[in-house]
């Protein structure tokens, strides 16, 4: 298996999903640092979500291209309020390819006001 790593998005089946949660098999943004990638079968992702207009007013949400490195084929948002954890070995579809760093900063911002933690 190939080595995941932070910023990677790759596709993972969310299901079984209750209620409000993300579900499908969707792109994912692989956000564990990857000490954590390499030795636990468990990482944590931020599902991605078709681009709509009241999605990318949210404060938490990302927006995302599409381009040949990271894999997307439609302009997107990275969902933080609904990061999770998943074991890959069981989720994993494919593996498209990696984000830019810029946006991994984003994504990391985000995070960090989903979570509260203050720098």
């Amino acid at each position: 298996m190939t080595k995941l790593e932070r910023g990677m998005v790759i596709d993972l089946n969310l299901d079984p999903s209750l209620g409000s949660e993300t579900g499908r098999i969707r792109p994912c943004v692989i956000v564990t640092n990857d000490i954590y990638n390499e030795k636990v079968p468990v990482i944590q992702v931020v599902p991605v979500t078709a681009w709509n207009e009241k999605k990318s007013l949210i404060k938490t949400n990302v927006e995302i291209e599409p381009t040949e490195s990271n894999g997307l084929t439609k302009k997107s948002i990275a969902d933080c309020l609904q990061t999770r954890p998943v074991d890959y070995k069981l989720r994993l579809v494919k593996i498209r390819g990696r984000l830019s760093s810029e946006l991994i900063e984003r994504i990391d911002e985000a995070l960090a006001i989903v979570f509260g933690i203050r720098f």
